[in-house]
C-alpha cells in the first residue's frame, strides 16, 4: 500500500508541473512555464472542455496540482468553486451575502482566489474574507472586513485580491475614509496587525482597485525578510509583511492633483525595480528598491509618461516589461531605463482591454473584453518585428487574465471555465 501511495505523489507530481497560486501566477509577474500551448482555439477548435458556471464572477483562477478554484455569485451568496483539470466539480461552498457589481464588466466575485497547495483563501466585494480547504472545500475561517472596520465607500467595484505573506494573507483596502492593510494568520483567521494607509490624494484618486505584491526582502537593502509593495492612492508605499510598518513612499504620481486618477492596474517587480503603472493609463514609473521615509526624489528610476495601462497589469520577463493598454497597443520596454524596444497595434475595436497579458513560452497572450485574444511572437531582438502567431475567440465578456499552465490555458469569462489545448 505505502509503494502505491508513493507511487501516486510521484504519477501526480509528474502529470502536473505547473502551479498557477494568484492572479499575475508564480513569479507574481504574468510570467508562465512550460511548452506545447496551441496559438489558435475557437468553441470549435482546440477545446479540451467548457464549464458553465452556475453565477457571474470576473476572478482568474487559481490552480494547484489537480485542483482549480474560481469564485462566482450563487443564488444570491458569495461563492467559491473547485474543480479538478478535467473540468468535473469536486466541490462548491457558499458564503455570505453577495453585493451585486455596479460596473457592466464587473461583478460581485471580482477578487481572485490565492492558494498555497492545501488551503485557498477568497475575498469578495461584500467584504467576506474566507479561508477553505483546498481538497473539500470546508471551511477553515471567514470574516467580513466590513462589518468589522467600515463599509465599503468605493465609487466602483471592489477588485483588489488578497496576497500571501509567510504566515499571513493580507488585504488591501484603498478607498475615501479610513484605508488600510489589514494581515490575518493564515490558518486561524486572527488579526495579526492592521496598518492605516491614509495617503494624502484627492476625491477619487483616493480610491485603489490594484493588488499588492508580496516578495522576499533584500538584506543588502536593509529590507526585512518579506516586503509588501502597495499601489493607490497617489503613492507606492513599502510595508514589512510581519508587522505592516510603513519603510518608505513615492509619491508625485498625481502632481496635478487630478480627482479622478482612480488605480485600477497593479503593481510588478522587475528586477530591482517596482513598476507602478498609474494615471488612467497616462504614465508608468520604476521605483528603486530600498531607502527610508519619503524617497520620491531619490529612488524614482524613470517615468514614462507617453504610455501606460489602465486596467491590464503589465508583465515582466528577461529585463522586458510588456504593456497592454485598453486600447490594444502592446510594448516592450527595457526595464532599466524604460525604453520602447518593440511596439506592436493591435486592430481597433470598440472593445477594450482588461485582462493582463501573460507570457508564455516565446509568445505574448492579450485577451480583449469580448473573449477575442491575439498570440504575438516574442521578438528574437530589439527593435524587430513584433508578428501575430495567433489567436481566438470564444464569445463571451472576458476580464480574468488567461492561466497558463502544463500546456493548458485556464480561460475565465463571466458565465463559463474554458480549457483550452491539444486533446
Amino acid at each position: 500500500m505505502r509503494l502505491f501511495a508513493v507511487a501516486a505523489v510521484m504519477l501526480s507530481t509528474t502529470a502536473w508541473a505547473d502551479n498557477w497560486p494568484n492572479w499575475r501566477g508564480p513569479s507574481l509577474n504574468g510570467a508562465a512555464a512550460g511548452t506545447g500551448y496551441v496559438a489558435e482555439w475557437g468553441p470549435d477548435q482546440h477545446v479540451v472542455w467548457k464549464v458553465s458556471l452556475p453565477g457571474l464572477g470576473a476572478s482568474t483562477p487559481a490552480v494547484w496540482g489537480d485542483m482549480l478554484v474560481v469564485t462566482c455569485t450563487i443564488e444570491g451568496k458569495d461563492a467559491v468553486i473547485g474543480l479538478d483539470r478535467s473540468g468535473r466539480e469536486r466541490w462548491r461552498q457558499t458564503l455570505g451575502e453577495a453585493r451585486a457589481g455596479k460596473h457592466k464588466k464587473a461583478t460581485g466575485a471580482n477578487s481572485s482566489p490565492v492558494t498555497d497547495g492545501e488551503q485557498v483563501w477568497v475575498y469578495f466585494k461584500s467584504g467576506e474574507l474566507a479561508c477553505l480547504d483546498l481538497a473539500t472545500g470546508a471551511v477553515a475561517w471567514r470574516t467580513n472586513l466590513q462589518q468589522r472596520f467600515g463599509e465599503d465607500t468605493l465609487w466602483w467595484d471592489l477588485g483588489t485580491s488578497p496576497v500571501l505573506a509567510k504566515e499571513t494573507v493580507i488585504v488591501a483596502v484603498m478607498q475615501s475614509g479610513p484605508s488600510y492593510l489589514a494581515a490575518f494568520d493564515r490558518g486561524t483567521g486572527d488579526l495579526v496587525w492592521k496598518h492605516d494607509r491614509d495617503v494624502p490624494a484627492p476625491e477619487e484618486a483616493a480610491q485603489s482597485y490594484s493588488t499588492p505584491i508580496v516578495v522576499a526582502g533584500d538584506g543588502t537593502k536593509g529590507e526585512p525578510n518579506e516586503v509588501v509593495f502597495v499601489l493607490g492612492a497617489d503613492h507606492v508605499t513599502a510595508h514589512d509583511a510581519a508587522t505592516g510598518r510603513e519603510m518608505w513612499r513615492v509619491g508625485g504620481l498625481n502632481p496635478q492633483a487630478n480627482g479622478f486618477f482612480r488605480s485600477i492596474a497593479s503593481p510588478v517587480l522587475a528586477g530591482d525595480l517596482v513598476i507602478a503603472p498609474y494615471a488612467r493609463g497616462g504614465t508608468i514609473t520604476a521605483i528603486r528598491r530600498g531607502g527610508s521615509g519619503d524617497v520620491t526624489d531619490t529612488h524614482v528610476a524613470w517615468v514614462r509618461k507617453d504610455i501606460g495601462a489602465d486596467v491590464p497589469t503589465p508583465a515582466f520577463h528577461e529585463g522586458r516589461i510588456v504593456v497592454c493598454t485598453d486600447k490594444g497597443v502592446v510594448e516592450g520596454l527595457e526595464s532599466a531605463t524604460g525604453r520602447t524596444v518593440w511596439r506592436k497595434e493591435l486592430s481597433k475595436n470598440r472593445n477594450a482591454y482588461s485582462a493582463s497579458p501573460v507570457i508564455v513560452d516565446g509568445r505574448v497572450i492579450v485577451v480583449r473584453e469580448d473573449g477575442e485574444a491575439v498570440v504575438l511572437g516574442w521578438p528574437a531582438s530589439d527593435g524587430g518585428e513584433v508578428t501575430v502567431v495567433g489567436g481566438g475567440a470564444v464569445g463571451e465578456m472576458t476580464v480574468a487574465t488567461p492561466v497558463c499552465v502544463d500546456g493548458r490555458m485556464f480561460l475565465r469569462t463571466h458565465d463559463s471555465l474554458w480549457c483550452i489545448g491539444e486533446k
